[in-house]
Parts: structure tokens; C-alpha cells; sequence
């Protein structure tokens, strides 16, 4: 039993047209060197024997003792008297010989697994295992999260828009005395203060975020969102808080909550909270709450992110449960933003 890299080092010197008998396989290769000769069990058997054989031959030669006086069943105790002792020192001989070699392989097994579980472990550390399936699936959701982020800084910055050439040009009118020369205020209206309403379509769209750099429909209805100051503010939290899940590699497509009643919803759009809402924490992915709830204690940008989230997220679904059918609410429960605050409530304890 050899460890992975052990069989790669031999593979490629066999490949090198290197016999692999040269190479040095450190503990793991190393076999017991056959015994040659009599161990020290075996010289104090053989003594033991010769010097009974030669008790034996004393007594029946030289004392002359009859073998043959009590007939054919004296003869046979007389020679199992002479050999069974003979036979019972080769019977412990051996069994001394077998708890040696027994000791010799327990040592030379722990030290196998020994230097296996180290080079295990160097190799995990050196370079962690993953798949080519893996690495591709990664590889795919970190360009879809660039190509989104990319799109969304596009859309968002502010673009100057060609004047119509049947629009009169506006000429400023200059301060006519001192008096009239003042600076611009404040509470001038802004370009989101006269934007539509925002329909629940598009709010929902908006919280779900673009399927991709294609999704035009899921463009606009963020182009939409982003001119309500609120939404537009929930909007980038939830942002942020995405970015930063998906630096550990935690993707709300890979994420599949249990589904909550609308009724449920509407509690926590009414500010119940705890147990009573326990069912809005569907999220089950255990590596995924391990990975979030490590990085709130460990980043506190991260976890003030994640607090500011959770505000947005409370104040805007408490406006969109108002007017929101049961339908609307279960459609928003299943959006990227609804699946990162359930991740995120689970972690802060708000369903406890």
C-alpha cells in the first residue's frame, strides 16, 4: 500500500525508461529484509534439543536402560517421552519468531500511515483538490458576475443625451445687478423626484438583477428601479452584499431555499420577527452558512455591509408587501436579493 504521489514518481521513471527498482520509495517502499539463518529463538531451541537428545542418549546408551522391556506400548511412551519435549521447544521457538515479526510489521504499518497521512496533508495544502467540472462551473459564474457588473456600471453612469434639433437653443440669462446673483440650492428638483411610479413588475425584476449581459428586459427594468431613490438604494446594497458573497464563491443561482407561505412574508413586512417568521430562513446550504457567518466575524466591512443590507431590505419589502398580491410576494421570494437576505438573516439570528 503505497500513497498517490509514490505511484506517480514510479509511473514516470518507468516512463523515463528508468528501472523503477532504483528509485527510492523512503518508508513507504522499504520491505522487511528476509531472515537468513537462525534468530536467537531458533539458536537457544537447537541448544535446548541437542542437550535433551544428549540427556536422552545418556541415560538409555550409557546407563543401559531397557527400551524394549515392557513391549511395543513402552517403547512408544519411551519415544514420545524423548521427541514431544524436542517438539514443544520448536513449538515456542516459532511462536517467539512469529510475535517478532508481528512486532516488526506494526511498526513498519503505523510509520506507513504515518508518512501517508503527512504527504496527504501536504499535498491538501500545496494544492486543495478540484475537479475540471469545478473549476469550469467557477470559471463560468465569476464571467457572468463580471459581464453583470460591467453592464450595471455602464447603465448607471450619467450620459448626456444629444439635444433635438427642433428644440430652440437656451440661452442663460445673466445677473442684471448685485442682488441677482445667487447660487443654485438644494431643494432644486432632481431628476428622480418626477420619475413614475415603480411597478411591481419591474421592482421585482430589479431585485432578481439581470439573467445577463443579454437580458435586455432585465436592463430596463433596473434602469427603472435606479431612478426611485429607495429601491435605488436597496438596489445597491443588495449590490454590494452579491459582490461580496461571490468572493467566497457563493452564488444565489446555486442556492435552493425552501419556499415560505405569502402569509409569512406579510408578518415580517409587519414587523414580526423570531420564531414567528422562522419559515423565511430556507436556506440549508451548510457550507454557505459556515462561509457567510466566517466572514462576519472576521470582516467587519462585510458585516456592515450585510446590517445596511437587511435595513434596505426591511424598509423596501415593507413598501412592496402594501400593494403586493400573494403571487408578487411568492415571485420575490425567489429573487437573487430574497435569497441573500434569508443567507444573511439565517446568519445574523433574525429568525431565532
Amino acid at each position: 500500500m503505497v500513497s498517490n504521489s509514490v505511484i506517480g514518481r514510479a509511473e514516470g521513471a518507468m516512463a523515463d525508461g528508468k528501472p523503477a527498482e532504483n528509485m527510492d520509495f523512503g518508508v513507504l517502499g522499504r520491505t522487511p529484509a528476509r531472515r537468513r539463518g537462525l534468530g536467537p529463538g531458533g539458536v537457544i531451541a537447537l541448544v535446548l534439543s541437542l542437550v535433551w537428545i544428549a540427556g536422552c542418549g545418556v541415560f538409555f546408551l550409557v546407563l543401559k536402560a531397557d527400551l524394549t522391556g515392557g513391549g511395543a506400548g513402552n517403547l512408544i511412551l519411551t519415544l514420545l517421552a524423548i521427541f514431544l519435549p524436542v517438539a514443544i521447544i520448536w513449538l515456542a521457538a516459532s511462536a517467539a519468531a512469529s510475535a517478532q515479526v508481528m512486532r516488526e510489521e506494526t511498526v513498519r504499518l503505523q510509520a506507513t500511515i504515518d508518512a501517508m497521512r503527512q504527504n496527504y496533508l501536504t499535498q491538501t495544502q500545496v494544492a486543495p483538490d478540484r475537479s475540471p467540472e469545478v473549476e469550469e462551473k467557477l470559471r463560468k459564474l465569476e464571467e457572468a458576475q463580471r459581464q453583470t457588473e460591467q453592464a450595471m456600471a455602464t447603465f448607471s453612469t450619467k450620459r448626456t443625451l444629444p439635444r433635438p434639433e427642433h428644440e430652440p437653443e437656451v440661452k442663460p440669462r445673466l445677473p442684471q445687478g448685485p442682488f441677482e446673483v445667487q447660487a443654485a440650492l438644494a431643494f432644486d428638483p432632481q431628476p428622480t423626484d418626477s420619475a413614475p411610479p415603480l411597478s411591481l413588475d419591474d421592482f421585482i425584476r430589479a431585485m432578481h438583477f439581470p439573467e445577463n449581459a443579454q437580458d435586455e428586459v432585465g436592463f430596463a427594468a433596473l434602469r427603472r428601479a435606479l431612478k426611485d431613490r429607495k429601491t435605488a438604494r436597496l438596489v445597491q446594497a443588495a449590490q454590494d452584499v452579491l459582490t461580496l458573497l461571490s468572493q467566497d464563491g457563493i452564488y444565489m443561482d446555486d442556492l435552493r431555499p425552501d419556499r415560505a407561505r405569502p402569509e409569512i412574508w406579510r408578518r415580517f413586512a409587519n414587523g414580526a420577527r423570531g420564531r414567528e417568521v422562522a419559515a423565511l430562513g430556507g436556506i440549508r446550504d451548510r457550507s454557505s452558512l459556515a462561509l457567510t457567518a466566517g466572514r462576519m466575524k472576521a470582516d467587519p466591512i462585510f458585516r456592515d455591509a450585510a446590517h445596511h443590507f437587511l435595513r434596505r431590505f426591511d424598509e423596501g419589502f415593507s413598501d412592496f408587501a402594501e400593494t403586493a398580491s400573494d403571487e408578487d410576494i411568492a415571485r420575490m421570494g425567489d429573487t437573487r436579493t430574497a435569497r441573500a437576505f434569508m443567507l444573511l438573516g439565517r446568519v445574523t439570528g433574525t429568525f431565532n
